[in-house]
């Protein structure tokens, strides 16, 4: 297992920056909490045979290309195409794609990178399982819950750590409809 705790600090001031401003929805806090969350869901995960900092790098900077203005190429400029590519699989970027099918374009294209990348997703969607929003309808709700168990299924096998925390957690979100 690789780890560089200077990567892991750049990655972090990295997302910092292009989060501040940002609010967790439904929430005051800053958004780079849920980074850090899920960063830390994946450091539970990991395991010898898994690059730490692949996985470390894309938990930290899985929404800059979905949620600020940094770019491919600001990512793998600084981070690596091997990070990069992992946020780009991450991130729902494509409007041409209908809504509804934007969630099983980007499984598909997680499915096709490494295995840490996988548990970032995971990890991702764990950590969304939190209370939802007061303002979310009874059938977004479900629709948020089946779309876990989508990622669930389709990521199963990348972390049983993670798959047994993210069917918990869709269990539990069940109680909020």
């Amino acid at each position: 297992m690789t780890f560089s705790p200077d990567r892991y600090a750049a990655a972090l001031r990295f997302a910092a920056e292009k989060h501040e401003g940002q609010r967790m929805t439904g929430s005051d806090l800053p958004y780079l909490v849920h980074v850090v969350s899920v960063t830390g869901e994946v450091l539970a995960a990991l395991e010898p045979a898994l690059d730490a900092d692949l996985a470390i790098g894309c938990a930290l900077l899985h929404d800059t290309l979905e949620d600020t203005a940094t770019t491919y190429a600001e990512l793998v400029g600084l981070f690596g195409a091997p990070i990069a590519d992992g946020v780009l699989a991450l991130s729902k970027l494509d409007d041409a794609i209908p809504k509804p099918d934007r969630m099983a374009d980007s499984l598909r294209r997680i499915r096709l990178e490494p295995r840490e990348v996988w548990i970032v997703k995971l990890a991702d969607r764990i950590t969304n399982l939190a209370a939802p929003p007061a303002s979310w309808s009874s059938a977004k709700r479900i629709a948020y819950r089946d779309e876990a168990i989508q990622i669930a299924d389709t990521l199963a096998g990348a972390s049983p750590l993670l798959e047994a925390r993210i069917r918990t957690r869709i269990a539990a979100y069940s109680g909020y409809f």
